[in-house]
């Protein structure tokens, strides 16, 4: 079975295409914008850390300042994953799979800003977004020769080498520290969240928060599990099974299923937050209503457009949105865990300016995202906002992706045609 192409093509879609109905906002506001230089991480050949084409890794870095300067927000990127040669090979040509074809300056927004207005719990810490270039949510490690080509799945040591190299800096010394990330960075923090509690001083105060990383083990709606066979196949080929938990490993029939958040996330002791859409548009568009699944196109309206589902459509998705709020179901009554899971079509919220914090952001019970993930941070108050089922959420900010962006994806990453995605 190859779907690797369908996941590895779609997420970097979602991902890549950034905000597409607020891109015109911020570019009104490039006084405000805050661009941060790449770091490439140095000696990390020597430890065997590099991306998919044998590059080395990177992070851009923007320093805390004031009561914040002891304090660290680490932020995985996110950008898809890749099970087969095939699909890694085409990745590791693109800003996905190599540094060498990355942008040097990152424009740091949201969670990453360094404007009080904008990030007023954050915006004074050391905050560092770890570039995403292994296809496997910084997890795997082995390497695959195919007689004219190398491919390096070393994502692993990736995040081990940005770890040793911040260390130094002043991460060593942290007092606080968040770990976040979006989409498959969202799933790299339940991967490294207990990680990272274990290579810092116990007096130092480590939480993590997923943002779209809540990856469901679910069915599409044809009754296959396509999601489950394409984390199997990554798991398998990347090396990550030696890396998930061991608990959760050990407590069901296949390992590699703690690759899932919902299976990963009761072995995972430190502080977390979940940010997420009940109706995530990744997981609606690719996981939960997959091509495959729809042959004849019968979601295309409803996908491009919500309001324009059927009946029957929009009780398939409060099904969807069923199936989240049950696997959360445990999570809900922890003590020192958190949640911002709201009913709009988006997909990424904490790195977007007009959904963390804006004047017509997103909120729950008249709260913003930045707001609850602050009071979850420091223990203000509890944290926990579970949204009503669409379409009661007026304060949505549905970031749906047009056909013609799509199209234009496609072509920039020379991928296959969508129509022999499996």
């Amino acid at each position: 079975m190859r779907n690797s192409s369908f996941f590895a093509i779609l997420l970097v879609i979602l991902v890549g295409l950034g905000p597409w109905r607020s891109i015109h906002s911020l570019e009104s506001k490039q006084e405000m914008r805050l661009s941060v230089a790449m770091t490439i991480v140095p000696h990390a050949g020597s430890l065997g850390a590099v991306c998919l084409d044998g590059s080395p890794p990177a992070y851009h870095l923007h320093r805390g300042f004031g009561a914040g300067a002891r304090n660290w927000l680490l932020q995985f990127e996110g950008g898809g994953w890749c099970d087969d040669v095939s699909s890694c090979l085409e990745r590791s040509r693109t800003r996905r799979g190599s540094t060498r074809y990355m942008n040097k300056l990152e424009v740091f927004s949201g969670i990453l800003s360094n404007n009080p207005s904008m990030n007023p719990d954050f915006y004074d810490w050391n905050r560092v977004k770890l570039r995403y270039c292994d296809g496997a949510s910084f997890a795997g490690d082995s390497v695959n020769h195919n007689g004219t080509t190398v491919l390096y799945f070393r994502g692993q040591r990736i995040w081990d080498a940005i770890i040793l190299d911040l260390l130094p800096k002043g991460l060593s010394q942290a007092q606080k520290v968040l770990l976040s990330g979006c989409s498959a960075g969202g799933l790299a923090t339940f991967l490294h969240c207990d990680d990272l509690a274990r290579l810092l001083p116990k007096a130092t105060t480590v939480k993590c928060m997923s943002d779209a990383g809540f990856f469901l083990d679910v069915k599409d709606i044809s009754g296959k599990n396509t999601i489950r066979s394409f984390f199997s196949s990554l798991v398998t080929l990347q090396g990550v099974q030696k890396y998930l938990n061991r608990n959760c490993a050990g407590s069901l029939d296949y390992p590699y299923q703690c690759f899932f958040p919902q299976h990963a996330l009761t072995y995972i002791r430190s502080p977390y937050f979940i940010l997420n859409s009940a109706y995530d548009v990744y997981q609606f568009h690719h996981i939960f209503v997959p091509p495959s699944a729809d042959p004849y196109g019968h979601w295309n309206r409803c996908k491009s457009n919500p309001a324009a589902c059927t009946a029957n459509q929009i009780a398939i998705l409060q099904g969807f949105r069923s199936e989240i709020l049950t696997a959360l179901r445990l999570f809900g009554g922890s003590r020192n865990g958190g949640m911002f899971i709201n009913s709009c079509f988006a997909h990424c919220q904490s790195e977007l300016q007009d959904t963390w914090i804006a004047w017509n952001s997103p909120r729950l019970h008249n709260k913003t995202i930045a707001e609850v993930v602050g009071d979850w941070y420091f223990e203000r108050k509890v944290a926990k906002e579970i949204d009503c089922p669409y379409p009661c959420d007026h304060t949505c900010h549905n970031h749906i992706p047009s056909s013609q962006a799509y199209e234009w994806r496609l072509k920039e990453f020379k991928y296959v045609d969508l129509q022999r995605i499996p």
